[in-house]
């Protein structure tokens, strides 16, 4: 005969039936319980020692209280085996060892044999092994403050071809109503981040005050419990947008449990056994079944439809939803070259000259790139395209700003400042539709200014235009054969030496001429 445990229900009723005198077999049969049973609920209560008129809850919790003192049993052998080696077992499940080769070690260390089933009850009640701490659920916030997002593999798509490639989505769901939205992407970067942060408010119709992701690298750049470094591209989007970011901790899911097991539902319920081409379909399938199946099923824990919970009370708090779309800015470190341009996104663009051979911080957005030297603004271009490139002539000295943007004025200028003939020589040589060609002649011409003289290089310069000779080479060569002009030389002056001694003071005195002594008439 199978055992039927009786009530609390049934043993008052028992109590109750007796009280009014009913018999026993009358009581077992009306209840459907064995006399003997009934025999020893009622003895249970005259050994309880209470006084036939207490209360029936004090009478059945006495007789319920008695019977299990009686059924409980004394512990085993093998129980007071593990109570002899407990600072053994204790030490290694300290030392995060399994419980199964703690029962290896007991038996090979310690010759103790013991079955798993009493090591395991032992190691649960007396040493509190497989308990968890107590868990304490956090209260919801308000309507409109918090929204937690995640990200993970949801499912495939299949081409005509049967090719097919794996996607990612982006998940929101607010913690107070559990509305959520399901973003499809391939690739998690801080890009399809903002992407999906753009569409996630216009599907909710507005912002929400707090954003609270994971430590994905497309967010948080260093991940830190109090003080977490924040991507810059995503960091600038969060204060266009008006809202904060609360990165969870590192192998922390309670810090968002509202979104934690999220990705296996929308893998297995929205994707799962769905045949999708492109992503653009991934999508819309997403966000159908997020307001038309998810939306409306009724939330095991707020016991209310996530959408008509959402609509009713953080739709209409939340912030103003965004009018245009963002640009999403680059950012980038740059090293500044020799030629004083540093190349952000294919582009070149100049930087003053003490800035050569050091790394900037660059920002660039749709129209203008800008340039940070620990957090100081240096510099501002215009966003060119690639292969492009944005020259400032005052990041240059003039003698070379004049070379780099081809500014043939200021050549005939430089060269005007030798001589009138010289200037009108350069301008000359300058005429013509591709004036920049001929800019290392005028080159040429300043260096033999700086070779002959202006002066000299002038008078050249002169006999040159005169003739119709625009050629630097036989200028050149007209300075070398010409004669220099005839300057007024001073006259030389032989100073007079200080300490002249008389040649009859030196040891050997000069010996005179042989040739000149026989020529010479004594």
């Amino acid at each position: 005969m199978a055992f039927r445990e009786v009530t609390l229900l049934e043993l008052k009723e028992v109590l109750r039936l007796a009280r009014a005198g009913v018999a026993k077999k009358r009581i077992a049969a009306q209840l459907g319980i064995d006399v003997k049973t009934v025999r020893g609920y009622l003895k249970a209560l005259e050994r309880s020692g209470l006084c036939p008129d207490a209360e029936l809850d004090a009478q059945a919790a006495a007789v319920a209280e008695r019977l299990e003192s009686r059924r409980s049993r004394s512990r085993g052998a093998g129980w007071a085996l593990c109570e002899a080696q407990r600072d053994f077992i204790k030490g290694k499940l300290d030392a995060r060892v399994r419980l199964t080769k703690v029962r290896k070690l007991l038996l090979r260390q310690r010759s103790v044999k013991v079955s798993y089933a009493t090591l395991y009850r032992f190691s649960v009640e007396e040493l509190g092994f497989g308990r968890r701490a107590a868990t304490i659920p956090v209260a919801d916030c308000g309507p409109g403050e918090e929204i937690q997002l995640d990200t993970g593999w949801v499912g495939w798509l299949e081409d005509l071809f049967g090719k097919r490639r794996r996607f990612r989505a982006w998940l929101f769901t607010s913690v107070l109503s559990r509305h959520r939205f399901v973003y499809p992407v391939f690739r998690e970067t801080t890009e399809t981040a903002i992407e999906a942060c753009e569409a996630a408010w216009e599907h909710f119709g507005g912002v929400f005050k707090v954003v609270i992701p994971d430590n994905t690298k497309a967010i948080v750049d260093r991940a830190d419990p109090l003080a977490p470094t924040l991507n810059e591209t995503f960091l600038e989007y969060a204060q266009s947008r008006g809202f904060h970011i609360d990165p969870t901790r590192v192998r922390s899911p309670r810090d968002k449990a509202r979104v934690e097991r999220s990705v296996q539902t929308v893998r297995d319920d929205c994707f799962g056994g769905e045949t999708l081409r492109s992503i653009v379909e991934a999508r819309d399938h997403a966000r159908k079944w997020s307001l038309e199946e998810y939306g409306m099923r009724r939330h095991s824990t707020t016991y209310r439809m996530p959408l008509e919970h959402f609509e009713s009370e953080e739709k209409p708090v939340l912030l103003a939803a965004p009018s245009e779309p963002y640009e999403i800015p680059t950012w980038s470190d740059p090293r500044v070259g020799r030629d004083q341009h540093a190349a952000v996104e294919k582009s070149l663009y100049s930087l003053p000259q003490h800035y050569r051979g050091r790394k900037l911080r660059a920002r660039a957005d749709r129209h203008t790139v800008r340039f940070y030297d620990r957090r100081a603004l240096v510099k501002t271009h215009p966003r060119k395209p690639p292969g492009k490139r944005s020259t400032d002539p005052s990041d240059f000295p003039s003698e070379k700003a004049a070379y780099a943007l081809r500014d043939v004025t200021y050549l005939a200028n430089k060269a005007a400042e030798h001589g009138e003939w010289v200037g009108r020589f350069a301008t000359i040589l300058l005429e013509g539709p591709l004036p920049w060609t001929r800019m290392r002649q005028v080159y040429a011409l300043l260096g033999l200014a700086s070779r002959y003289g202006p002066a000299r290089l002038d008078q050249a310069c002169a006999i040159a235009v005169e003739a119709d000779m625009i050629d630097v080479y036989r200028l050149r060569k007209l300075l070398q054969i010409a004669p220099a002009p005839d300057l007024a030389r001073p006259d030389r002056v032989v100073p007079l030496a200080r300490y002249l001694r008389p040649a009859k003071q030196y040891a050997l005195p000069l010996a005179p001429n042989d040739e000149t002594k026989k020529g010479d008439p004594e």
